[in-house]
């Protein structure tokens, strides 16, 4: 508080300085890196790598056990990138798909099956990776850069004349899209999973544990929906940067 010719006036910290919850950094040179996102991060990413060696250290022709399921996954995910993409542009795009899909779906899914806050670590407190903006936005960034460069390496630069067509006046308005494109992703994806834990928490902390238990298996199914309308949305855009003007005609 500053005295200004006899009046007061609160002092007001930069918005910048705000902070939500109590954050484990990793200091490196200048960087401060969110510690318990990146720990959680891993601990998701040993499951897939555990899992996917589990299913293949002995590849039977009649599949049974973890890879006969792991089969089974690799079939959906095939269907989801075919779906979006269409036979002849989804192969290379699979893996990413993929990926997107297993690595959202495994972490929504940790925030309600792994029980991080038993874990202590020296501040804040552990969550699923994407209950932190931070990871939601990343995710985002990279289906974009994704989309921009399956556009680029399909249609050169005359990628970008389709900012201007049907109408040049579109121009502003296909810019901004693509300002939104990655907004709408990280935001809808970080805010299902965090009112989700929230509410569940409350719950818990309020009511006995029983009565929680199907807003929990709930936000189960909830999860699982996010991760695949976020993977569902990147194959969409991707379809959308390298559809040729006769595919759009067939499709139209």
């Amino acid at each position: 508080m500053t005295m200004l010719n006899g009046l007061r006036i609160i002092d007001t910290l930069p918005l910048a300085a705000l902070e939500v919850g109590k954050h484990w950094y990793w200091e490196i040179g200048n960087l401060k890196l969110h510690g318990q996102v990146f720990m959680a991060s891993w601990v998701v990413i040993a499951l897939l790598i555990i899992a996917s060696l589990l299913a293949t250290r002995n590849i039977q022709m009649v599949p049974s056990g973890m890879q006969n399921f792991m089969e089974y996954v690799l079939e959906f995910l095939r269907d989801l990138a075919r779906t979006q993409l269409g036979e002849k542009h989804y192969r290379p795009w699979l893996p990413f798909i993929g990926t997107l899909f297993l690595f959202i779906f495994v972490s929504n899914w940790s925030g309600s099956l792994v029980p991080w806050r038993l874990i202590e670590i020296p501040e804040g407190e552990l969550a699923a990776p994407t209950n932190d903006i931070n990871t939601t936005v990343a995710l985002a960034l990279l289906t974009s850069l994704a989309y921009f460069y399956a556009g680029l390496s399909k249609k050169g630069l005359g990628y970008f004349a389709n900012y201007v067509q049907p109408i040049p006046v579109l121009l502003p308005i296909k810019i901004l899209e693509d300002f939104t494109k990655p907004l709408s992703l990280s935001f809808r994806l970080f805010g299902n999973i965090l009112a989700d834990e929230l509410v569940v928490a409350v719950l818990v902390f309020l009511v006995p544990l029983f009565v929680p238990l199907p807003l929990m298996a709930l936000g189960l199914f909830t999860s699982a929906i996010q991760a695949l309308v976020f993977a569902t949305l990147a194959g969409a855009y991707i379809h959308e940067a390298i559809e040729s003007e006769e595919e759009e005609e067939e499709h139209a």
